[in-house]
């Protein structure tokens, strides 16, 4: 079965602090795989990366894995994935990752996490796509950030519009629901599959 969407999912290669992480990236691949979805991520079997999905192939989803050569080892590449894809070049996995997605979803991680979040939100702001983003903020976590974005809108470097464009909240289902449903794909986000 084709899958009904792809969402792209941005998180650390770590399991941080808290097993609210953890719980949460398992909580957004099962609902990928439960609602008919594909995960697109960095092809790593570590931390975060390694249990969304691993959820995501339990509920019956599809894994798509994009990691350069140079990480393979490093991140531990899951071999397990529907689609593996090694490449050169951390610009080729990026590129490659956001052409995959029909919408974004940070969730808890590092400065990759982070790069890479506000590397497709800057595209879109030029134009480069028109795909939804979302922030899942565990615990808080993306909190201070929010709060920085606001501050830099206030002071005029950020565009009230284009701070808009990015969907945040700690709920896993409406948050999810709303990016899936915000790409186009409504049928996704009834929790129905379609056969």
């Amino acid at each position: 079965m084709n899958p009904l969407f792809s969402l792209c999912v941005y998180c650390g290669s770590r399991m941080g602090d808290s097993p609210a992480y953890a719980q949460t990236a398992q909580a957004v691949g099962t609902w990928i795989g439960a609602h008919g979805g594909q995960l697109v991520y960095g092809g790593g079997n570590n931390g975060l990366m390694g249990v969304v999905a691993q959820a995501t192939a339990q509920a019956g989803g599809r894994v798509v894995g994009v990691i350069p050569q140079a990480l393979v080892d490093k991140e531990f590449a899951r071999r397990e994935c529907d689609e593996l894809h090694v490449v050169q070049t951390m610009h080729e996995r990026k590129q490659m990752m956001a052409d995959r997605a029909d919408a974004f979803l940070a969730i808890p991680g590092g400065i990759g996490t982070l790069e890479e979040f506000f590397e497709v939100w800057s595209w879109r702001q030029l134009g480069y796509h028109h795909k939804p983003i979302g922030l899942l903020s565990i615990n808080g976590y993306f909190d201070p950030l929010m709060g920085f974005l606001s501050q830099a809108t206030q002071h005029g470097f950020i565009g009230a519009a284009q701070q808009n464009v990015v969907r945040h909240g700690p709920e896993v289902d409406s948050l999810l629901r709303g990016l899936i449903t915000e790409a186009g794909m409504p049928n996704a986000g009834t929790g129905l599959k379609l056969i």
